[in-house]
């Protein structure tokens, strides 16, 4: 069959199309080939035959979903969410737990061999925790929807841009996720209903659970009772935010956000919009393994790159000499100095510098020396830093990545111009259920 013949102008029009599948994307589409011409297919696994029709023509590419799976692959199973089609919030649910790390592994393996043309020494047994009810930070979109006289309130749906209508979320903490259809009552209950955009949550230990409500304009007095009334219902830490960021303030709750490593003893504070790992239990892991990883001895100074609060840094200042953070803004350098000082840590000492800045020759800490360095940088990766980790010649370098190309990249700089060897990678499953991969690598000198 020609494509012109199963190709119509519309897409709307678009009949079923047979595909074999062989190969997934990293956002969860099947890759197939038809007359030629690469489609990929939401909702389509490797080994599988489907029916789909077209969502969308491109020059190089065309899009499609599935209408009918003729053929399963056994990594296919049915989705926990009841509105998993919809929901953009996570896109791999009809994927089997122990099949999605195994894509994830190899996605990062396949990068570093295609982008850094390195590849580990050893595979690391993946880093996994629970799939269910483990996010513990999100921004949910809210929406008031004029025909439906309703407000939405959760993620966005898997195309467009509007709010996906969902009553819970099988991937957020049940402190929120089982309280959607609540928070869409209230909302529609509001007179400020149309000019609430987000609704920030973030969950700390010990189910400390706060909530950060973005309003454009003043709310009435009414308004604040029945968020007020809300907060109390739910036990839920309230905060307010008029503007940008720096607006946000807290108008109910006595409890503190923080977390904790309990085997390291340290405890870190921190406010609702903060940067924090949004998976508790496989932090926790991944904390205990990068140390594991850096082979680190009580004599030891140690460089801890985008360090934020001190996720890393303070359980590293408690097994060696001297830790030193860098952070890209003075104000959380600040607060990771403060962090230290709560857990009566005195071995470490904090610099704010953008890292991802071109010219870093000037910087003083990096006129010093360390027998480890470990980086947790953004999905961009490291690139300006790599030729003074270089220069820097620390014996043992750990790289925490949440972009594999990224990573890839990066490594293949260290190991084939800076001098370092891929001892060993492995990925830490910190968002189950979607395409996310979060990994973790290990150089040596």
């Amino acid at each position: 069959m020609s494509r012109r013949q199963h190709k119509p102008r519309g897409v709307q029009n678009s009949p079923l199309v047979e595909a074999e599948v062989t190969a997934l994307t990293l956002e969860g589409k099947g890759v197939a080939r038809v007359d030629g011409k690469t489609v990929f297919i939401d909702g389509a696994l490797p080994e599988e035959k489907v029916a789909f029709r077209y969502t969308s023509y491109k020059a190089n590419y065309d899009e499609g979903r599935v209408e009918t799976v003729l053929s399963a692959s056994p990594n296919r199973v049915e989705p926990k969410c009841q509105h998993f089609a919809i929901c953009g919030g996570c896109s791999w649910q009809h994927i089997s737990l122990e099949a999605q790390i195994i894509y994830k592994q190899q996605i990062l393996l396949d990068n570093l061999q295609h982008i850094g043309k390195v590849q580990p020494e050893t595979v690391f047994e993946p880093l996994t925790a629970d799939g269910w009810a483990y996010r513990r930070k999100a921004r949910l979109g809210a929406r008031w929807v004029r025909k439906k006289q309703q407000a939405l309130v959760g993620f966005r749906e898997k195309t467009g841009g509007l709010i996906a209508e969902i009553s819970r979320c099988e991937i957020l903490h049940p402190l929120v996720g089982e309280r959607i259809t609540a928070l869409q009552q209230l909302v529609t209950s509001m007179d400020a209903r149309e000019m609430l955009p987000q609704i920030e949550v973030a969950i700390g230990d010990e189910e400390v659970a706060a909530l950060v409500v973005r309003h454009m304009e003043s709310l009435s007095a009414g308004d604040t009772e029945k968020l007020l009334n809300f907060a109390r219902e739910f036990k839920f830490e309230l905060y307010l935010q008029p503007a940008g960021p720096q607006t946000v303030h807290k108008v109910y709750g006595s409890g503190d956000l923080f977390y904790a490593h309990p085997p390291f003893n340290t405890r870190v504070q921190f406010a609702p919009l903060d940067f924090i790992q949004v998976n508790q239990a496989l932090n926790r892991k991944m904390v205990i393994r990068a140390l594991e990883l850096l082979e680190v001895k009580s004599t030891d100074t140690v460089l801890d790159l985008f360090c934020g609060l001190g996720n890393f840094t303070l359980p590293l200042a408690r097994q060696v000499a001297q830790v030193i953070g860098v952070e890209g803004d003075q104000a959380m350098v600040e607060r990771a100095r403060a962090a230290a000082h709560a857990n009566q840590i005195q071995n470490t000492d904090y610099y704010a510098c953008n890292l991802m800045a071109e010219d870093l020759s000037q910087e003083p800490w990096l006129k010093r020396s360390y027998d480890r360095i470990l980086l947790d940088p953004p999905r961009a990766g490291a690139k300006e830093l790599i030729p003074h980790l270089g220069k820097l010649k620390a014996e043992r370098i750990v790289y925490v990545s949440c972009d594999p190309a990224t990573l890839a990249r990066d490594a293949g700089e260290l190991v084939n111009t800076q001098g370092y060897k891929l001892m060993g990678a492995g990925v830490m499953d910190m968002f189950p259920h979607t395409a996310h991969v979060e990994s973790i690598a290990v150089f040596v000198r």
